[in-house]
């Protein structure tokens, strides 16, 4: 069960996160089942690289970009992923009254231009591997707003995943209960209550070379 916890610097690096989440997790019974685990950020990916290598299960990446409001490039309207699904935060569209034809065509360039290249460059242009029966765990170095996480959710349900899980070092309190809601459970050591940034609770987070990503993602090939 996580804890709640509100101090600074609570992981040195990624490492220290994926270990403490790592002891969050029903490792053992997990190890039982066919999992595939997903990063679903490029900053997560060396946090769900320890996770794979826990469970001795495959691990890769998944793509998905945010869409923003017309006038605002800081703020996501909605988010698509590498296997088009789209989810869009209803309220933000609705308040801001944006047309939803432009939330679809930006999804669509968005995919073609951004997540194409990306899945091209990490996986050679091949989709992601299927999913159909599989224990899929979704690894995030955070989970801020949660429509990366959502977004990611729906894609493995549509993709036929037996079930679907969460696995993050922290997150908000409040994004915690809209997603138990829709995936099997949430693994996570820290949950936080008026969540600030991701810089604020690591030590060291800083940016990862596309070299990195591509070292590790190799290794599962």
């Amino acid at each position: 069960m996580p804890r709640n916890s509100d101090s600074k610097s609570i992981f040195r690096d990624r490492l220290d996160a994926a270990d403490q989440l790592i002891d969050a997790m029903p490792i053992e019974s997990l190890k039982e089942q066919q999992v595939t685990v997903l990063a679903i950020s490029e900053g997560a990916v060396p946090i769900a690289d320890r996770v794979a290598q826990a469970l001795g299960a495959p691990m890769d990446l998944f793509f998905s970009e945010p869409i923003p409001a017309p006038n605002n490039p800081d703020l996501p309207i909605a988010r698509i992923s590498e296997t088009q699904t789209l989810v869009m935060d209803r309220a933000l569209i609705d308040s801001f009254g944006i047309d939803e034809e432009y939330v679809y065509n930006e999804a669509k360039r968005r995919h073609d231009d951004a997540i194409l290249s990306r899945v091209y460059r990490y996986r050679h242009g091949e989709p992601i591997r299927p999913m159909a029966d599989r224990i899929v765990v979704l690894v995030d170095a955070c989970v801020e707003t949660g429509l990366t996480a959502l977004t990611a959710i729906k894609s493995m349900i549509e993709a036929g995943a037996q079930n679907v899980y969460i696995a993050v070092p922290i997150l908000d309190a409040s994004v915690h209960e809209n997603l138990i809601t829709v995936c099997d459970g949430v693994y996570s050591p820290h949950m936080i209550r008026d969540y600030i940034e991701i810089d604020y609770y690591y030590d060291d987070i800083k940016s990862l070379t596309e070299e990195t990503i591509e070292r590790i993602l190799q290794t599962y090939e």
